[in-house]
């Protein structure tokens, strides 16, 4: 294999390692700050349905917490349901890998170090979720406040798979899975909320935007 050969085989992993270019690069960095805060809130979110372990014993159990999440207080269960919990608890563990993952991407490539903060959209949605009273009436609000914070982050993640650096395919399949994990979480939230509550037209883009005529 000649060596001009070799060299344009290896020239878009080596590009890839590099910050985006033009435009990207301020795109990238403001959507990896977003998508990170927006996880962050949800650690929160899911620790209020699932509780809070501040100390593991190994034993899985449907009672079984979450890890707490850094600046806030244990947190006792507020979800009654076996379902909420348990989704809440698989969110909770993807998320923070994903965080991790963000904070990577953007120290390796652009030499930034975020620490996750709430946002103001994601405070008020907290803020209902901490009112809500324990039991039957915290799983409804749950189900339509996380539904929707599911909904506020497909977007971003269009915008990036279509707008980020074409030669970050690290960063575009991330945003793929996360595509398809919100939806795949909104769609067995609105499954609960008919299943559980007899709501059948529950839609989390309510009160985001109107539709369009």
């Amino acid at each position: 294999m000649t060596t001009g050969l070799m060299a344009m085989l290896v020239l878009p992993a080596a590009y890839a390692a590099q910050p985006g270019r033009g435009h990207t690069a301020g795109f990238e960095v403001r959507l990896m700050r977003l998508v990170i805060d927006h996880h962050f809130s949800a650690l929160r979110m899911t620790e209020l349905a699932a509780g809070t372990d501040p100390q593991r014993s190994g034993h899985l159990s449907s009672n079984e917490g979450t890890s707490p999440t850094p600046g806030f207080s244990a947190t006792p269960a507020k979800a009654a349901l076996d379902e909420i919990k348990s989704m809440a608890r698989m969110e909770n563990r993807a998320q923070r890998e994903q965080i991790m993952h963000l904070q990577m991407l953007l120290r390796d490539w652009y030499g930034v170090a975020h620490e996750p903060r709430i946002r103001e959209d994601a405070q008020q949605m907290l803020t209902a979720l901490e009112q809500a009273q324990p039991g039957a009436s915290f799983d409804r609000a749950f189900l339509e406040t996380f539904s929707r914070h599911h909904f506020s982050l497909l977007q971003p993640m269009n915008a990036c798979i279509t707008g980020a650096d074409r030669l970050h395919q690290r960063l575009i399949r991330l945003c793929k899975l996360m595509w398809h994990e919100q939806t795949s979480g909104i769609d067995e939230m609105r499954e609960l909320l008919e299943t559980r509550f007899g709501i059948v037209d529950y839609q989390p883009f309510r009160g985001e935007r109107p539709l369009q005529q």
